[in-house]
């Protein structure tokens, strides 16, 4: 999965670029399956019977499949609709950062890999704050580098192929840095980063050695 880009290359970014790991069964990457691990060994969510109000942003197949065999569970999905993709009827269309719920309606908020997409992630981040209810959790992962001190931005920035090159991707507004925790902090968040890739229990699934968890609550 991923592309072999040069500055993904050159700041090392975890979580992006060229990656031997998607399954060949079920076609899931390793991105989805760190996540679906944190919810199944950490959350314990496939476990306890209390009932879960789950919102999930750009939800990804596998994963959502198995969120929605939940029984006792309200399971929202959403998601921006981009031109060109298709999406499951059961994904509402979603603008992160105008989320359509009242504060603290949800137990666990999941982001997969999407406020680099966003033009606005102080406010995305605001918004999934606000929608979490007060002891909720939140993943919210992105492609990081630790080599970077800052987030690499910039918004006059417009064109796909410039920001292939600067971002990685064509449709990557910036490149988070170690920064991001910070970011994730001043929206209100309590951050703890969780490195569960190297946990010899986990190797047959091919996870990125150095994606940590970014395991977020709210007091």
């Amino acid at each position: 999965t991923g592309l072999d880009i040069p500055v993904l290359q050159k700041y090392e970014v975890i979580g992006a670029g060229k990656r031997k790991a998607k399954c060949k069964k079920c076609g899931s990457t390793d991105r989805e399956r760190l996540v679906y691990l944190y919810l199944r060994d950490y959350l314990k969510i496939f476990k306890d019977d209390k009932y879960i109000k789950i919102l999930h942003i750009a939800p990804e197949t596998n994963l959502s499949k198995r969120i929605g065999e939940l029984k006792n569970c309200e399971y929202v999905k959403g998601d921006w609709f981009e031109e060109g993709y298709q999406y499951d009827s059961s994904v509402t269309r979603m603008n992160v950062c105008d989320i359509p719920f009242p504060a603290e309606r949800f137990d666990l908020v999941i982001c997969n890999h999407v406020l680099e997409h966003v033009e606005d992630d102080a406010k995305a981040m605001s918004e999934l704050f606000r929608v979490l209810k007060s002891g909720g959790k939140a993943i919210l992962q992105v492609p990081i580098s630790n080599l970077l001190e800052k987030t690499l931005e910039d918004s006059s920035i417009t064109d796909p192929e410039k920001r292939l090159e600067m971002f990685g991707q064509k449709d990557h507004l910036r490149l988070y840095g170690k920064d991001y925790v910070t970011r994730l902090i001043k929206a209100g968040f309590e951050v703890e980063e969780i490195l569960i890739s190297k946990e010899k229990k986990y190797k047959r699934f091919c996870l990125n050695p150095n994606e940590k968890i970014f395991a977020c609550k709210k007091r």
